[in-house]
């Protein structure tokens, strides 16, 4: 059985944060089999389950004894779908976390911030597995087994692309990768091009991310100045100057419009600021450091955001602990 002929996919998730907790609670509650991998919250999640409270949909727990969960990759079901929806930061454990979840015909769909991550993840386990998405949703992890949804919370996926190669539209894997979360209540657009998806998220992650570690500001302190808009329009550019370089051209008013959709965010804390106030490791190689060696090698400029991305490694925890 594969994720296209299985009635019943098994589906696993590796990294049961906010994002993966919440997506992987809502296809428990559909009824799907779900198989959870979790590192820290292994002990609480088992014993208490997940709570999902949310200030735009009717939140809800799912008690331990509903949930199947694992701290062994070992332990779990070979699946048809392996949801990664690990931080970047924890992409070297890509190979003792995901590889002995798979079978001959598993899909990988990697659901997280950054670029390179389906790169890596086919660099491993091969280009034909892969499948990527991105998450728009406004969460936060606010304790063990606990989710805060705050706004949104749609999936756009695709088929990985690798170098040099054709989009290859909606195929029906990712067709039916789609159709498992919308039956679980969760809007699911299926892209023709994931790429274009990966650039066009960077445009609000690059600068909204970044500058909200470096400058500890909420969004709506980033859009409430001239001066931020500028500084926040500077990058944008920037980021859609790279994005055409790599064959992803962007319209011009897809700036004003990321903008003007912050605005609905109210004080929105990005995942990076929250990481720095914690003291956990930064998504800044993912975030900023893949673009900006991205925009390197394509001979694109990037001054702004090349320095925000210096700043933001001056005070990545883990940069200060490995002496960079």
């Amino acid at each position: 059985m594969s994720l296209l002929t299985a009635p019943k996919p098994v589906i696993a998730v590796v990294g049961v944060g906010a994002v993966g907790g919440y997506y992987g609670a809502k296809l428990i509650r559909a009824g799907h089999d779900v198989h959870l991998l979790l590192r820290a919250d292994y002990e609480a999640v088992r014993r208490d389950g997940l709570n999902v409270r949310s200030d735009v949909e009717e939140g809800f727990h799912l008690p331990s004894g509903e949930l199947r969960v694992y701290s062994d990759p070992a332990d779990a079901p070979k699946a048809d779908l392996v949801l990664v929806c690990l931080k970047a930061t924890g992409n070297a454990a890509y190979e003792p976390l995901v590889g002995p979840l798979l079978k001959d015909d598993s899909t990988i769909l990697t659901i997280q911030n950054g670029l390179g991550n389906e790169d890596q993840l086919a660099d491993l386990f091969g280009a034909d597995r892969v499948t990527g998405g991105m998450a728009f949703v406004c969460i936060h992890r606010t304790g063990p087994g606990l989710i805060h949804h705050i706004d949104h919370g749609f999936l756009k996926i695709g088929e990985h692309v690798p170098a040099g190669g054709s989009p290859p539209g909606a195929t029906p894997r990712v067709e039916r990768a789609a159709e498992l979360f919308r039956s679980a209540g969760v809007r699911c657009d299926v892209l023709d091009d994931l790429r274009r998806g990966r650039w066009e998220k960077l445009l609000w992650n690059i600068p909204f991310n970044g500058l909200g570690a470096a400058l500890d500001l909420a969004t709506d302190r980033l859009i409430g100045s001239a001066d931020g808009v500028a500084l926040l329009t500077a990058i944008m550019r920037e980021v859609a100057a790279v994005a055409a370089a790599d064959g992803v051209p962007l319209p011009p008013e897809l700036i004003d419009r990321q903008i003007t959709h912050t605005a609905t965010m109210g004080a929105y804390r990005s995942s990076m600021q929250l990481d720095r106030q914690a003291g956990r490791p930064l998504e800044v190689e993912a975030i900023l450091g893949e673009p900006v060696r991205r925009a390197q090698k394509l001979g694109v400029p990037v001054p702004a955001t090349e320095a925000l991305y210096r700043m933001v490694r001056l005070m990545d925890p883990a940069g200060a602990a490995a002496g960079q």
